[in-house]
């Protein structure tokens, strides 16, 4: 039975009553497990007298399951009857004996209550980038860069050139390491001490002071002997050029990625709407947060910050030592905490939105995007639901929620197309990402 001592806010108090009865079935069940899972020597399996078996393990050990136990039954129940979600707990209980009712206080904070403002009236003005001649072209020639070719070119360096260069040891000596650079991504220093030299002269690179992770590195000088100069040879925007990359004319090719940038605009112009519609959602908002949400929040990016340290190979407090060093801990922990705030307030948001707009996904539909999910990540369903647990799938069920309520807005407001089945798929895209990153 669970009564409620106090609410204020968001604060609240509650007492849970358990009867004799069900501690006395608590024990029973523990007792049972010990019987058949403790081995004591002389005694054939679950034949063990309790007085053997409890001074094998320590009466304490007996009360801490049959506590245990207890509070993981009616601490939920107690939430559902009082109709309670809460952030964060602290549990106070007494101590357990058999044959006598046991008690325990609970201290939390229940999730806040959130108000909207009238975010009908919005008014969603970004567009999508417009997709001109000029721009076509810009990409165009962006691809006859990236498929240029270079050719040997008996005269000085130009600026767009490829250039061969070894670095020279001591008295010249060609001991160093050979690679080429490209000119017209070189930095200002090499690409200066290079322009007009030629094949076989030797080059004195005066390289700037610099900061290279905790090592500051002093002006200093890198002589260098020209190996080769290369003069790049970009192809004539023709069928020739469209044949190289695979489209049977200039035309095909031109019509595609015209295509290709209308959908990657109207994908970014669809963004940018989105965004402005949260930010207004968030504006409007009345919500107190408790501390406990956004610690919790905290914690988890950084969980996600330290294992994408891991799998680069980089300790945490490696990282958290160098950033020290550097004077930026602090900047670091106030951006995450700044982070952890705003992403809650999204989500609050946008859970809130779906609440008030009705907004359900079905079992057909959920499941739906599990398979669509578990596909992508080359593994079954019940892979995946093992792989994601209950608290993976839960928050993979509010974001289904959170995105299902987004799009219908949107699309009250006129500001987005993209159907709730767009949606979803785009949304199991997202943790499909997640998921394979977890999985790395």
């Amino acid at each position: 039975m669970a009564e409620l001592i106090s609410k204020e806010g968001n604060k609240v108090e509650f007492k849970v009553s358990v009867p004799a009865a069900e501690v006395n079935k608590a024990y029973e069940q523990v007792w049972a497990g010990l019987a058949r899972d403790v081995r004591v020597p002389g005694f054939r399996p679950g034949k063990a007298p309790r007085k053997v078996i409890e001074n094998r393990v320590g009466k304490g050990y007996v009360e801490a399951q049959v506590r245990d136990r207890l509070l993981e039954t009616h601490y939920s129940q107690g939430l559902r009857d009082l109709k309670l979600n809460l952030v964060d707990a602290t549990i106070d209980p007494q101590d357990v004996k058999s044959g006598e009712s046991f008690e325990f206080t609970v201290k939390g904070e229940t999730y806040p209550e959130v108000k909207l403002g009238d975010w009908k009236q919005a008014q969603v003005t970004a567009q999508a980038p417009e997709i001109t001649d000029e721009v076509l072209e810009q990409t165009l020639n962006d691809l006859r860069e990236r498929n240029a070719t270079f050719e040997a070119a008996e005269r000085p360096i130009e600026a767009a050139d490829q250039v061969t260069i070894q670095e020279l040891g001591e008295g010249d000596s060609e001991e160093g390491g050979t690679y080429p650079i490209y000119l017209d991504m070189a930095e200002t220093h090499v690409r200066d001490a290079l322009l007009g030299k030629s094949a076989g002269d030797v080059v004195e690179i005066t390289v700037p002071a610099h900061q290279h992770g905790d090592h500051e590195h002093p002006e200093h000088t890198v002589r260098v002997k020209v190996q080769e100069v290369k003069s790049k040879k970009l192809q004539d925007l023709n069928d020739e050029f469209a044949s190289s990359l695979n489209y049977e004319s200039m035309d095909k090719l031109r019509s595609d990625l015209r295509g290709e940038l209308e959908r990657r605009a109207k994908l970014e112009g669809d963004n940018l709407r989105r965004d402005e519609f949260v930010n207004h959602l968030v504006e409007g908002m009345t919500v107190e947060i408790p501390q406990a949400l956004i610690d919790r929040r905290r914690e988890g990016m950084m969980a996600e910050i330290q294992d994408d340290l891991g799998r680069q190979g980089v300790q945490w407090k490696e990282y958290e030592a160098f950033m020290r060093e550097q004077g930026k801990l602090e900047e670091f922990q106030a951006d995450l905490a700044k982070n952890a705030e705003i992403r809650v307030r999204r989500d609050l948001a946008l859970e809130q939105l779906a609440e008030d707009m009705g907004v359900q996904v079905s079992d057909a539909e959920f499941n739906q995007t599990l398979m669509n999910l578990a596909q992508a990540n080359g593994m079954s369903a019940q892979q995946l639901v093992q792989q994601l647990g209950q608290n993976g799938l839960h928050s993979y069920y509010i974001s289904l929620l959170r995105e299902k309520g987004l799009q219908q807005a949107l699309a009250q407001l006129g500001g987005d197309s993209k159907s709730a089945e767009q949606a979803d798929a785009q949304e199991g895209e997202k943790v499909a990402e997640q998921t394979e990153e977890k999985s790395e």
